[in-house]
């Protein structure tokens, strides 16, 4: 496995980190989703950790994304020491419409937060289209043309585009420092799979996380679930965040999670805001879902504790109990 992020084109396969402090301008959805698939396949544990990698990780173990990847530089506290990286670092100058595209979906909308999160990609928003998308770096630039497609039609995601690189001008760059420089951060709606295990994990429990994860993102099961391998198959890019918001706040109901905690770990790995929470505690109530019960504190008030009824609290594990809940609340 290649621990570099190639990008495919028409000429041959270039490493991302050929070019010196790169930046990607304007890219189309497809050339996006190829620069996180690029990152992915050079490092899956760091793009795409597991749930056994994610596990391994919470109790201190040497986890399996040290060895696959590392990513790349950048302050970044309390993340795991399987993210210090020598992955390239790659400014992306991108439009709404290019990473709305990508995010549509849980699962590669995670990628690129996870890419954002390590600094592996600085993610800016371009606030005006260009010409031409364009790489460049500080001794080489080009201007890149998808191959094989016509009247800019963008590729599939069975059938790829291999684009063109035309030119090679260094001074390319000077073109887009003044928009490098003006650009604001994009921030991503949706977690990484590593930042919601770890809020959920520090809120809630490990086992908690491990099924937030497995409900959110189906693809994260590895082997240790066939019903998770259907799922993943069925929706290539996992659920979408409003159905991710409740896919995690079901799984926290089942465990009998107590509410506040729960929320706080939604919130602070940035799936939803407490608001949002209460709607779902509503439509699961109203469904005759949910229930609750007092638990006594040391100190300050009691806290709420989740209890599942009816359908959710006769399903068997965690997949059930989601498709029990998404079916009475739709």
């Amino acid at each position: 496995m290649s621990t570099e992020p190639i990008l495919p084109f028409a000429d041959g396969p270039e490493p991302i980190g050929g070019f010196v402090d790169p930046v990607l301008v304007d890219p189309t959805p497809s050339l996006l989703t190829a620069v996180v698939e690029a990152y992915r396949a050079a490092a899956p544990g760091v793009v795409e950790p597991s749930v056994q990698t994610l596990r391994v990780e919470a109790s201190g173990g040497d986890s399996p994304a040290a060895t696959e990847a590392p990513a790349a530089t950048g302050d970044r506290p309390d993340r795991s020491d399987a993210l210090s990286s020598s992955l390239p670092a790659l400014a992306v100058l991108a439009s709404d419409r290019a990473v709305d595209a990508v995010t549509d979906g849980f699962r590669p909308a995670s990628r690129l937060a996870a890419l954002a999160e390590t600094g592996a990609v600085e993610l800016l928003t371009l606030t005006e289209p260009q010409p031409n998308a364009a790489l460049v770096g500080r001794e080489t630039g080009s201007v890149l043309v998808a191959g094989g497609y016509r009247d800019g039609v963008d590729a599939s995601a069975d059938s790829p585009a291999r684009w063109c690189r035309v030119g090679d001008d260094p001074a390319l760059r000077e073109r887009y420092v003044p928009l490098v420089e003006s650009a604001e951060e994009r921030r991503l709606r949706t977690p990484s799979r590593r930042r919601m295990h770890e809020s959920v994990r520090e809120r809630c429990g490990v086992a908690v996380a491990d099924d937030v994860v497995r409900a959110i993102d189906p693809g994260a099961v590895e082997g240790d679930g066939v019903a998770g391998a259907a799922d993943a198959a069925i929706e290539p890019d996992g659920p979408d965040l409003a159905d991710a918001r409740r896919r995690a706040y079901v799984v926290g109901v089942r465990h009998g999670a107590l509410d506040r905690d729960l929320r706080r770990a939604c919130e602070e790995a940035g799936l939803g805001s407490s608001a949002t929470f209460t709607r779902i505690k509503r439509e699961l109530r109203e469904a005759g879902l949910l229930a609750t019960e007092s638990v006594p504190q040391p100190v300050g008030r009691p806290r709420e504790r989740l209890v599942a009824r009816g359908a959710l609290a006769d399903a068997d594990g965690p997949s059930e109990a989601v498709a029990a809940a998404l079916d009475a609340v739709e």
